[in-house]
């Protein structure tokens, strides 16, 4: 992970708050830290942090938003911090764009790690790509940009949806089994809970689908996964 990564982390636990700070300031890192909703958005405006660790529990505004309006700004990184245990909780912070998780309590080095595995997945997106992924129905994947737009609007995918929807893309024939889709989003550090694969396809289908209820670029194998089913337009036979 690159020197001087500007983060703000965001916990009403001070301790919480020092511990990471103190490790992450250890490791090259910028590092700004607020207490509470109010003060990462105004952070986050005035500073253009380049990550975010996020507790989902804070006073007056909740964490949920605080991501929700950090995430229709920007795609930034957004790991969350929570101490419930419940799965719902996981998905609707994947929901709402973050693009992991951490169950308190933690490690400050179990979080760093986490940290590089999304920093090196978002620096290494199309890295020696050269082409679009063009497909009938206007949907253009951008490798080389991170992008993705639909009839020429940007979508406004998180780090991790892109990752799926690039790859699928790039193997249409492919059928890919949560566990498989598991590793790309998390890599190493991937688990057992592949409900988070399934609200990552919702997401998606409800951002590049015109009828989410029929989909047509990412379609459900029942009992086994999901397999891409877009048409690519072949550029080099356009007029």
């Amino acid at each position: 992970m690159k020197k001087g990564l500007k983060v703000l982390v965001v916990d009403d636990e001070k301790m919480i708050r020092d511990a990471v700070s103190a490790y992450l300031t250890k490791m090259g890192c910028e590092v700004s830290q607020v207490d509470n909703g109010q003060d990462a958005i105004a952070v986050f405006e005035k500073e253009k942090p380049d990550f975010i660790i996020l507790d989902l529990m804070l006073p007056g505004m909740t964490g949920e938003e605080v991501c929700k309006q950090i995430r229709s700004l920007s795609d930034v990184p957004i790991i969350m911090l929570t101490a419930k245990t419940q799965e719902e909780s996981v998905l609707n912070g994947l929901k709402i764009g973050a693009d992991d998780y951490v169950t308190k309590p933690f490690s400050v080095k179990q979080l760093f790690a986490r940290m590089e595995v999304i920093m090196r997945r978002v620096s290494g997106a199309g890295k020696g790509a050269e082409e679009k992924y063009l497909f009938e129905g206007g949907l253009e994947i951008d490798i080389d940009h991170s992008e993705v737009r639909k009839e020429d609007v940007l979508l406004n995918l998180t780090k991790s949806e892109f990752k799926i929807l690039s790859s699928m893309a790039a193997h249409p024939k492919k059928v890919f089994t949560r566990d498989e889709l598991m590793e790309i989003v998390f890599g190493d550090e991937a688990d057992s809970l592949d409900r988070v694969i399934d609200t990552h396809i919702k997401n998606l289908r409800k951002k590049v689908e015109n009828d989410t209820k029929n989909p047509e670029y990412i379609r459900t194998i029942h009992g086994v996964g999901y397999k891409f089913g877009g048409e690519r337009i072949d550029e080099k036979t356009a007029p």
